[in-house]
């Protein structure tokens, strides 16, 4: 059997997509061959915990754990509030104090690639030796945050081992990366260690194919295209609704604001006393707050239940009970070829999904194919507003559902199998 190193921050019990990826490709490998050992750190600095995740690793897979040293810790000591939003990714670009502005700064220009950039070296020398101990032949890195990818870059230069980077999200293209205040030189640097990272690797795994055409302009290494996916079995079922619900399940983050969609719901509020009986706005996780200012904006508080965080399981009830799920990206050129984790997990729901995000957007394409709903851009109210109607008429008929929706392709154990081909070595 094949024993593969996979080196990740994120591990159960952190909560959020992050997670999921590497938690369900080794519930699946040895189904081909391949022992996974994990290493992550033994102290880390998760901004969000979901202790359900701890019941779904495997039993007797080996992890491996190393303290590691992060600022964030320091940085509490002024804000744990803003400390734990910009460690989720939540950076609000209006009225950043003075405070908020230096965090940004310093995280950005002085933790290059990332704020656990001091668990590379103490890492490199730990796993050395397990690599030998262990026999292993092939290393993962999945990021980010990016700085694990140093990690297998030094290992490959230590130990010749055989180096895959999987990117869950891209490095300087991302959309978060301009807010950090960069200076032109640490722009530079980053835009260095990717090229270093890519050229370096032996093969390259992505989530999207906007990625690995990005990418392909980098590097002449293999990329291959694994996207996320979902575990249900497709036997569970949950009793829909009796309201129209339109849920998002997930962190609403900064720029994630369609106005034109707020818009469409207030509109048919006023216009349809049926649709304002029974209408329902459901918002599960971090929602920041110029996204719930808008929402408020168009007198939808009424209508708006706030769930915050809830675990993975209670999501994927909410998911399969919901009568629409909401899925929404930023509107820019950088998000086209993001693809949120819970999309895969709204398909399996089969439950009508209404997508907002940029145009262009490869979701949409993927909605599209598997018969799971419609995508709009944040421009198109008017056909925001019919779609919502036209599903609302059906909800009233007792037929809103998805007869043709074609999802298998995205279980987990097939991309599974997907990823073991991959690492197959001549």
């Amino acid at each position: 059997m094949q024993k593969v190193l996979i080196i990740t921050y994120y591990w159960p019990p952190a909560g959020g997509p992050g997670v999921q990826r590497w938690l369900k490709f080794v519930k699946y490998l040895r189904d081909f061959n391949i022992e996974p050992i994990i290493y992550t750190p033994e102290n880390p600095n998760y901004p969000l915990i979901d202790e359900t995740f701890l019941d779904e690793v495997p039993k007797g897979i080996k992890i491996y754990k190393k303290p590691i040293f992060e600022p964030y810790g320091f940085a509490r000591i002024f804000s744990k509030n803003k400390t734990k939003k910009i460690s989720a990714g939540i950076i609000n670009s209006k009225n950043q104090s003075v405070l908020e502005k230096l965090m940004l700064w310093v995280r950005g220009n002085m933790f290059i690639p990332d704020a656990r950039k001091f668990w590379i070296k103490p890492s490199v020398a730990f796993l050395t030796n397990i690599i030998e101990q262990e026999g292993i032949r092939t290393v993962i890195t999945t990021g980010p945050p990016h700085s694990i990818h140093l990690i297998g870059l030094e290992l490959k230069k230590s130990s010749k081992v055989r180096w895959i980077t999987d990117f869950r999200d891209p490095w300087t293209s991302i959309g978060y990366h301009k807010k950090l205040k960069l200076t032109v030189s640490s722009q530079a640097k980053h835009k260095r260690l990717e090229q270093l990272v890519l050229n370096e690797a032996d093969k390259i795994i992505v989530t999207s194919n906007t990625t690995k055409q990005e990418f392909s302009k980098i590097t002449n290494k293999p990329i291959m295209v694994i996207t996320n996916g979902f575990d249900t079995d497709g036997t569970s079922s949950a009793v829909l609704d009796v309201d129209f619900t339109v849920s998002h399940i997930g962190s609403l983050l900064s720029g994630r604001n369609p106005i034109n969609l707020w818009k469409a719901i207030s509109e048919l509020i006023h216009e349809i006393p049926d649709f304002k009986k029974h209408f329902k706005l459901q918002l599960a996780g971090v929602i920041s707050s110029d996204v719930l200012e808008s929402i408020y904006f168009f007198g939808l508080q009424p209508y708006t239940e706030l769930l915050g965080y809830i675990s993975h399981e209670e999501a994927l009830q909410y998911q399969r009970k919901s009568q629409v799920l909401l899925l929404i990206e930023i509107d820019s050129e950088e998000t086209q070829g993001i693809i949120p984790g819970k999309v895969f997990e709204y398909m399996a729901a089969k439950r009508p999904i209404l997508g907002v995000g940029p145009g262009k957007w490869e979701v949409g394409s993927l909605i599209s194919e598997s018969n799971t709903g419609r995508t709009y851009d944040y421009q198109q109210s008017n056909e925001l507003k019919n779609s919502l109607l036209e599903w609302f008429q059906d909800y009233k008929k007792n037929q809103l559902s998805l007869p043709f929706a074609k999802v298998e392709q995205y279980h987990r154990r097939e991309l599974t199998k997907k990823l073991s081909k991959y690492l197959a070595w001549e």
